[in-house]
């Protein structure tokens, strides 16, 4: 089993910036790829950037030149940089995991940018 725990959402201003991060437990072998969503009421889940172990990096259209996912192989974590937030940006941003034993969620944190 793995454990995901995320941290540092909150509330920022318009044009701030937040750091969330996500570190897993558990028994892991190997890690396919590590990436963060993000979820409004009423909508689906919608992906935000993902690191695969390959080195590729994908970033949704809307977020890119502002956010940056990185991550810590040493702790199994992974990060997202937020910079120059903007209030479409409010979601509550989930990480997700694919390892080799299956796929694994956080608990999601809220974000939330005011104008």
């Amino acid at each position: 089993q793995v454990q995901l725990v995320e941290s540092g959402g909150g509330s920022v201003q318009q044009g701030g910036s937040l750091r969330l991060s996500c570190e897993a437990s558990g028994s892991i072998n190997h890690i396919y790829a590590m990436g963060w969503y993000r979820q409004t009421p009423g909508t689906q889940r919608d992906l935000v950037a993902t690191t695969l172990n390959s080195g590729d990096i994908e970033y949704a259209d809307s977020v890119k030149g502002r956010f940056t996912i990185s991550k810590a192989n040493a702790t199994n974590t992974v990060y997202l940089q937020m910079n120059s937030l903007k209030p479409e940006d409010t979601a509550v941003y989930y990480c997700r995991y694919t390892v080799d034993s299956g796929v694994y969620w956080g608990q999601g944190t809220q974000v939330t940018v005011s104008s």
